[in-house]
């Protein structure tokens, strides 16, 4: 379509234009596009919709992202944002207490959060992931009680009836389950149904749960609802997650962290 005139743009020039941007950009803020095509924030809103509705895009909290149809495989994720995934797993690591249980989800982030835990405090860490376990295996004063089953590749972990199983004689302090994505007024979410159904069963079999995001996965959801929000205690989120994205986690009751600038 033309952009010499935004504003004459017709609802389906709108939306093309709208596709072009997230292609290019990899993100769209609905204020901005409001102001540029002259024309309501619901419009806008209207436009993502109908967009995701096609499986075009992925709404998120203020705006939306390109359409993500599953997350990637743990091995490339190892190589992705890692320095931004340290300074999260620090910030996480803060909320621990000695002498805590903890359940740790599989994932590139939970593994930087296994890394960070302090040593020497007493802690007990079940984990389904065997990256995580191996974190932890030479460091001093960790107990670590790794699930059995079937191990996933593509997640990292063991996931499944029997994993299932031996998570449900166990109860912890606190889980940190894995996030695809998370949203202010829908909860946690996960793209594959049998790691949803552990993630799950982490967040009933803890007394708090904490989440932790980059920025991506905040205001989104995937395919299967892990938990809703009133049972998200803690949300670990980067130094620059808006100030509105946080304040509607906050307003739901839910303890928001910001972690500090990332690593260069």
């Amino acid at each position: 379509m033309s952009k010499a005139n935004p504003a004459d743009a017709l609802p389906q020039e709108r939306q093309q234009w709208i596709l072009q941007r997230l292609r290019s950009r990899g993100r769209v803020v609905a204020a901005e596009l409001s102001a540029e095509f002259a024309v309501s924030e619901d419009s806008i809103r209207r436009d993502l919709r109908e967009l995701a509705a096609q499986g075009l895009c992925r709404r998120v909290y203020g705006g939306a992202l390109p359409a993500t149809v599953a997350a990637a495989p743990l091995r490339q994720r190892r190589s992705e944002q890692v320095g931004r995934k340290l300074v999260l797993a620090r910030k996480a690591a803060t909320l621990v207490r000695e002498g805590q249980v903890l359940l740790i989800d599989a994932g590139s982030t939970n593994a930087a959060i296994a890394a960070a835990l302090p040593e020497r405090m007493g802690l007990t860490v079940v984990t389904n992931a065997p990256d995580v376990a191996l974190a932890l295996l030479d460091r001093e004063g960790f107990q670590v009680l790794l699930l059995g089953g079937r191990v996933d590749g593509r997640i990292g972990g063991a996931v499944g009836a029997q994993t299932l199983r031996e998570l449900s004689r166990l109860r912890a302090d606190l889980a940190f389950p894995g996030a695809c994505a998370i949203d202010a007024e829908s909860g946690l979410w996960g793209f594959d149904s049998e790691e949803a159904l552990l993630k799950r069963a982490m967040v009933e079999a803890s007394g708090e749960t904490v989440v932790v995001a980059t920025t991506d996965k905040l205001g989104g959801s995937a395919t299967h609802q892990v938990a809703a929000i009133g049972d998200v205690h803690h949300l670990v989120v980067e130094r620059d997650a808006g100030r509105a994205v946080r304040a509607a986690f906050a307003a739901r009751g839910v303890s928001v962290h910001r972690a500090e600038a990332p690593a260069d």
